[in-house]
């Protein structure tokens, strides 16, 4: 929800939902569309039984004759949902309905187009249907004349490749950038490229939304339980950031690690005292090491999803040294996919 929320603001600024139709959506339309007249409109509506709906975010923008409006209508996911096209066949049909209480946007008597448009950037790629037929079970011959027609747009951002992302330079394909770089290396050039773009004069307004995304959602996710600074926003060389990534990787270590071992001190100490001094520092150790796994599975649990963090738990049982867990610290950052960290986990213990 922390994403979602944060995607949401940065997308309440023109600018970024206009990098999103020139650089992303590769569709005629797009040509036709007047980007300066970009205008956010109330996401919120009632329908008929009074429950309250609230889609992401919706924005209009005039077409080059100036009178017709394309409604875009934004929905953030980071999770696949089975149903979307429901869901945005719900919103669509409130907007109308708004529309026509308020008789905005129309044209002679017609109601204007609207382009509903999941932006996804969960590790899995998308599998859910893009089309309301999909959803709905055939029937005796002539029903299916009567399906009600909705598709959306879908944006997974996992599916750009480096390749793809290079030639753009937008503060959007920055972002896109910086949620699929999978290691140190990669996220150092990503960090030092968004920097820059966000400093652009044509971000000015949208600068603030994206370093809150930054500090309160990217980093936090790669390295848990860290705060980072406001002045991040000034750095933008390649080797000082490498040195604070470098740091804040270590730091992140060594606070899971003082964590597991004091707790596993305590513990060891306390057991000690009512049986014996080598029998409870036997024990202190195992109960660190047990501490640690804690760690790393909440870690996991938060970078891959819980189920890469069940799979991870009876490997992680098997671990009776301490020295493993940095290898595996190192890995919960530097893995974009939770098959890969998995296998490298399975691979080290063969």
């Amino acid at each position: 929800m922390e994403h979602d929320h944060a995607y949401k603001r940065l997308f309440s600024r023109p600018e970024l939902v206009a990098d999103l139709l020139r650089e992303f959506v590769r569709e005629p339309w797009v040509a036709a569309l007047d980007l300066a007249t970009l205008d956010r409109v109330g996401a919120s509506f009632v329908s008929a039984d009074l429950r309250e709906r609230e889609s992401d975010v919706i924005w209009r923008v005039r077409t080059a004759e100036g009178w017709l409006y394309v409604y875009l209508l934004i929905e953030f996911q980071s999770t696949i949902d089975r149903y979307m096209a429901v869901r945005l066949l719900v919103y669509v049909g409130l907007l109308y309905q708004d529309l026509i209480a308020r008789g905005e946007g129309l044209s002679a008597g017609r109601l204007p187009p609207v382009v509903p448009i999941v932006l996804y950037n969960g590790e899995r790629r998308w599998t859910a249907a893009r089309e309301m037929a999909e959803l709905i079970a055939p029937g005796p011959g002539g029903l299916e004349r009567y399906r009600p027609a909705l598709r959306y747009l879908l944006l997974d951002e996992g599916r750009y490749t480096e390749a793809d992302l290079a030639p753009l330079r937008s503060l959007l394909a920055a972002v896109f950038r910086l949620e699929g770089s999978a290691g140190s290396e990669p996220l150092v050039r990503a960090l030092a490229l968004a920097l820059r773009t966000a400093r652009e004069a044509r971000y000015a307004e949208v600068r603030a939304s994206f370093l809150t995304w930054l500090r309160r959602v990217l980093l936090p996710g790669r390295f848990p339980g860290l705060q980072f600074p406001e002045a991040l926003s000034e750095v933008e060389d390649e080797v000082m950031l490498a040195e604070r990534v470098k740091e804040w990787t270590q730091t992140w270590r060594e606070e899971g690690l003082k964590q597991g071992l004091e707790q596993g001190r305590e513990q060891g100490l306390e057991q000690g005292r009512e049986q014996g001094l080598e029998q409870g520092l036997e024990q202190g150790l195992e109960q660190g090491l047990a501490a640690e796994r804690r760690m790393l599975l909440r870690l996991i649990g938060r970078r891959f999803g819980a189920a890469t963090a069940e799979a991870a738990e009876p490997l992680l049982a098997r671990i009776a040294r301490p020295e493993p867990f940095e290898s595996v610290g190192e890995w919960v950052i530097d893995c974009r996919e939770a098959e890969d960290f998995l296998a490298r986990l399975q691979t080290l213990l063969a």
